[in-house]
């Protein structure tokens, strides 16, 4: 079959690999029929995050079992089904308490000797407790299929954030971040019932985007600057949940200083360079509260499946190009160049 790998830096190659087969009575293969490109993809893409060369890519997919192992009981083949961005066993004890992104025996997609989501199909290990079932009829609905595709990474993640945080009706909250999962923490701020919602980016397409998702203000200013405004923007006192999507020092620094005494950042941005972008000191004086990390998203999906299918949410537009499966390559350019926001993939 047909996978995305990478061999190095800015070198990302569709190529022939074997095709994936059950290896263990609980594996299910899975036909992908809409993947993407993650923001963190870019990481690896950039070099700042080691990769071994031919090493596969992609964590975030949906599609038909094809076949199911012995031990399967929960999917049949033609099931249509959504994977979070990590197996994962579903019976250990961090899986019963909503932390599979814990699970000793889980891993991400593209690890060393693993398939990764950006293919023609993929091993899925304990398939029972990773995969989700979604309804058949949704394969033929373009722009649902779209929107859960988001359910595998970025609308989980948003909604981490926003659940770290503290987001609950009547509350104001400013999310750090016009990327993915920025912008679906936006849509995760106002489904839990945010009062207001402050959009930091500089980008007006996403911050449209933003807006469409019900952002209430948008402060396009950076560092001490967008600290300012947000400041303005709440009487002086800050933003009582915070959303850090970016993972860099500047943007946790941004967060601590627009974020309200005794309020509380929700982090999801897979740092980078943010060793020393974390002053405890203030947050101590000021009772900041810090929350996230991984996003469980597999412990969301059921809450968030049921708005999506009836439209309560929609984060298909974070997706602005899709491309087949050898358009990869130049999908991963247009997010490096931030020509696009996030790429589709239809193998």
């Amino acid at each position: 079959m047909r996978a995305t790998v990478i061999h190095a830096p800015h070198d990302i190659r569709v190529e022939e690999v074997p095709d994936p087969v059950v290896q263990q009575p609980t594996d299910a293969v899975l036909r992908v029929l809409r993947a993407c490109i993650c923001g963190s993809d870019l990481w690896a893409y950039r070099g700042q995050a080691a990769r071994r060369p031919g090493q596969r890519i992609g964590h975030e997919f949906l599609g038909v079992v094809e076949e199911a192992g012995s031990a399967v009981t929960g999917f049949e083949p033609g099931d249509l089904v959504v994977a979070p961005f990590v197996w994962s066993d579903g019976t250990c004890d961090f899986c019963a308490g909503g932390l599979q992104t814990s699970c000793p025996q889980g891993g991400f997609w593209g690890s060393v000797g693993f398939d990764g989501g950006q293919g023609e199909a993929v091993r899925v290990p304990f398939a029972d407790g990773t995969l989700v079932k979604l309804p058949a009829d949704a394969v033929s609905d373009d722009r649902l299929l779209t929107a859960l595709l988001a359910l595998s990474d970025v609308l989980g993640t948003g909604h981490h954030a926003a659940v770290g945080a503290g987001v609950t009706k009547g509350t104001t909250v400013a999310v750090v971040g016009d990327g993915a999962v920025g912008l679906c923490g936006v849509l995760a701020a106002k489904r839990l019932g945010a009062e207001r919602i402050i959009a930091l980016g500089r980008h007006q397409v996403r911050t449209d985007i933003a807006r469409t998702f019900g952002a209430t203000d948008v402060v396009a200013e950076r560092g001490e600057a967008a600290v300012a405004a947000v400041r303005e923007l709440t009487g002086g006192q800050g933003a009582h949940a915070v959303i850090e999507a970016v993972g860099t020092e500047q943007s946790m620094r941004t967060a601590v200083e627009i974020t309200r005494d005794g309020g509380t950042i929700g982090y999801v941005g897979v740092p980078h360079g943010s060793g020393t972008g974390l002053d405890l000191g203030v947050m101590f004086d000021r009772n900041i509260s810090l929350r996230g990390g991984v996003a469980p998203v597999r412990a969301y999906i059921p809450e968030l499946l049921p708005d999506v299918l009836d439209g309560t949410i929609d984060p298909s537009p974070v997706f602005d190009l899709a491309v087949g499966l050898e358009g990869v390559p130049d999908g991963y350019r247009a997010m490096d160049e931030r020509t696009a926001l996030k790429v589709l993939i239809k193998p």
